[in-house]
């Protein structure tokens, strides 16, 4: 995930902060060598952490060598080379739309409305925020979807509308995978927030890289599907080992979002891939994939 911002600061920064020594943890890689080392490892460390707090295992758990390994991650490589994942999520019939929102500075209350309206989920969503005590004045329910947007205001309604968006792809399907749906979610949204707020203090459209940092986590949630599909596929009782699924999100997690992007046809600079088709960062996965 550290990769997605690298690349978010490295396109919202002015060429002078790029080149200024020592501007902050994203910047660190790539300038002293002794500095970037100890980035790395100290992302390494954070990284390790997230994978047992998601997974619910312990390092010793994501480090162990287990015989399915080599069979389950050959499968996931080919099915990737080829571009057919069976758990890959179809575009929501909305985003289109709600992407021309997202990235419209002068959009009316009354047009959103509109777009709004025509997904039931997310006039749900909204009109659950609105009417939540934070943002409710009175006593009386807030009804109308236009009304919830005045309350809300354009920012606040395109996040909740983009957080609305991905929520149903990353429901639980049963509650083996209900704890991993649960916190990848959690996550993905710091995640947008925080990508949002960089992008912002850099004079970029955060609307827009608050959906692209939800995208990280769906990927999370695809491969793990596709993991364990593959898994029982070989006639393997149970779940897969945590230690499968974290090498799986390591190496793939951005080939899948690279896949997503390109399935979902999102535009510049909504999917926050490199148009010349590299990954952010120096721990690029070995395949890219279109």
């Amino acid at each position: 995930m550290w990769r997605l911002f690298q690349w978010i600061k490295a396109k919202t920064a002015t060429p002078e902060e790029t080149l200024r020594p020592g501007s902050g943890l994203l910047n660190a890689v790539g300038t002293d060598p002794a500095d970037a080392e100890q980035t790395r490892d100290a992302l390494t460390q954070l990284e390790g952490h997230l994978f047992c707090w998601l997974l619910n295992a312990s390092p010793a758990e994501l480090e162990r060598d287990t015989p399915n390994a080599p069979m389950v991650l050959a499968q996931l490589q080919t099915r990737l080379d080829n571009g057919r994942l069976m758990e890959l999520p179809r575009q929501p019939a909305v985003l289109p739309m709600l992407m021309r929102a997202l990235s419209a500075e002068d959009i009316s209350r009354h047009e959103l409305a509109g777009i709004i309206l025509g997904d039931p989920a997310l006039t749900e969503q909204l009109l659950h925020v609105a009417n939540s005590p934070f943002f409710r004045p009175s006593d009386q329910p807030i009804e109308s979807v236009e009304h919830a947007i005045f309350l809300l205001g354009l920012d606040g309604v395109r996040s909740v509308a983009a957080a609305a968006v991905m929520r149903p792809m990353m429901t639980a399907r049963s509650n083996q995978e209900a704890l991993f749906t649960q916190r990848v979610w959690r996550w993905g949204l710091s995640c947008a927030r925080s990508a949002e707020l960089i992008a912002r203090s850099q004079g970029a459209d955060g609307n827009a890289f608050f959906l692209v940092s939800l995208v990280p986590a769906l990927t999370y949630i695809t491969l793990r599907r596709e993991v364990t599909r593959i898994y029982r596929s070989q006639n393997q009782a149970g779940l897969p080992e945590p230690a499968i699924i974290r090498t799986a999100l390591h190496t793939h997690e951005w080939d899948v979002a690279r896949l997503l992007s390109a399935r979902w046809d999102l535009p510049p600079p909504i999917p926050g891939l490199p148009d010349d088709g590299g990954a952010p960062g120096p721990q690029r996965a070995t395949h890219t994939h279109q």
